[in-house]
């Protein structure tokens, strides 16, 4: 009975130990302050466009239709790092960034409301923003807000770099 107890009870402490890490982790990527809740698309649809949403007169065409499952979605934190935006996973201890996105490598094609699954596997009123990074096809969603900032970011690149902003 008391060996029960003991385990018990070492098992409530790591997952309060495991637990408090995870916020203290959070609090630590967020103190330097720029962070916003961004979720990535790690594994992207075969099918996955890299075309923009504007034909050649800047008139919007339909966005290129492919199945959102809404599998491949993670949850993370973006944080704006000088010239680069840091992606962090939510649930992990790595003290580093997952993905680092270098303003200078990210093309946006066009944006979208999540559609189907998709609504369920991605926070509340968010909006997936379709993008190239380094030539590939990348998928970020995040809030209204945290997405004007990220495009006025983008905008704001210093002179001579090159920046598309759909």
């Amino acid at each position: 009975m008391v060996l029960a107890l003991v385990v018990c009870a070492a098992i409530v402490a790591f997952a309060v130990i495991g637990l408090t890490v995870f916020a203290v982790r959070r609090r630590v990527i967020q103190r330097v302050g720029g962070t916003f809740d961004c979720s990535l698309r790690l594994k992207m649809p075969a099918d996955a466009s890299t075309q923009p949403d504007l034909d050649e007169n800047g008139q919007p065409t339909p966005a290129p239709v492919h199945v959102t499952d809404g599998k491949g979605w993670v949850f993370g934190i973006g944080r704006y790092s000088g010239d680069s935006i840091e992606w962090f996973r939510v649930f992990s201890y790595a003290p580093r960034p997952r993905r680092v996105l270098p303003r200078t490598e990210i093309e946006v094609l066009g944006r979208r409301y999540p559609e189907g699954q998709e609504e369920m596997a991605l926070l509340s009123g968010s909006v997936v923003l379709r993008c190239l990074h380094d030539g590939a096809p990348l998928e970020l969603a995040m809030s209204e807000d945290a997405l004007t900032g990220f495009l006025a970011w983008l905008e704001a690149a210093p002179p001579g770099q090159r920046v598309n902003v759909a």
